[in-house]
């Protein structure tokens, strides 16, 4: 039996990563150039996805999209962590609790991946999806992720990030994020004043296991005409609230 090169796996894991930044599916084109790959090489790959329901193609339009196979991998990655039965009714509590948003992620190599999210009560709030990956450095998640992240992690973290300027008010300075950081260590909790999207502010904290470690991260966020800076920190006791029931029901990454 053939085996398929090591390189075209790879080649294949990506044009799915891809794929994922397409709910209502992508052209094979589009995923191609974005993927660097040929178009015949992303037909032979996505034919293979598609066979093994991995990817799904719409007879019609022609648009690829995940497949199930791909949602029942996901599923179980979510089982195994904690994060399909026991997290979600915590960040229900939490959204009732703050009428805001609720969000939790997870560190994910220099990013944080987005595993659960809880629309908040008001008619407008901030949205988020699950499966989709952020930054580390503007989030209030992603600050506590870094700052909660083991020593050696931390320091190449705190090193190493791309300091992406999204807004005006992202910290793109390193000595300025290594001091943010440290007072996100110091105080256990982050805010995110617009750093990451104009007109949105979080707070957030960490959930940690017994040795300190976060192994997620939970926030409140919401708009900024409604939330002030000030007024985040009322959702303090909710959230550290939330995250100790977490530490308790999620098991260790």
């Amino acid at each position: 039996m053939t085996q398929t090169p090591p390189d075209m796996v790879g080649k294949a894991l990506l044009l799915l990563t891809l794929l994922g930044d397409y709910p209502d599916g992508a052209s094979l084109s589009e995923v191609a150039r974005r993927a660097g790959f040929p178009l015949s090489t992303a037909h032979r790959l996505a034919a293979a996805l598609v066979r093994d329901g991995y990817a799904a193609v719409d007879d019609v339009s022609r648009r690829y999209s995940l497949g199930l196979q791909t949602f029942a991998l996901a599923s179980r990655v979510a089982h195994r962590h904690g994060f399909a039965g026991s997290a979600l009714p915590v960040l229900r509590a939490l959204a009732d609790r703050t009428a805001e948003s609720a969000l939790m992620s997870v560190i994910d190599g220099h990013h944080q991946l987005y595993v659960h999210h809880v629309q908040g009560s008001h008619s407008v709030s901030v949205s988020g999806e699950p499966g989709r990956r952020g930054p580390l450095h503007c989030t209030s998640m992603g600050k506590v992720l870094v700052a909660f992240a083991p020593d050696a992690a931390r320091k190449e973290l705190v090193e190493s990030l791309e300091l992406t300027p999204y807004t005006s008010h992202t910290v793109v300075d390193r000595e300025q994020f290594r001091d943010e950081i440290g007072r996100v260590a110091d105080q256990g909790y982050a805010i995110a004043d617009e750093e990451h999207e104009a007109g949105i502010r979080a707070i957030g904290v960490p959930v940690e296991n017994p040795d300190g470690i976060a192994v997620a991260a939970l926030s409140v966020a919401a708009p900024a005409y409604r939330v002030s800076r000030e007024k985040l920190l009322d959702y303090l006791p909710a959230l550290r609230e939330a995250a100790r029931e977490l530490t308790v029901l999620l098991p260790p990454r």
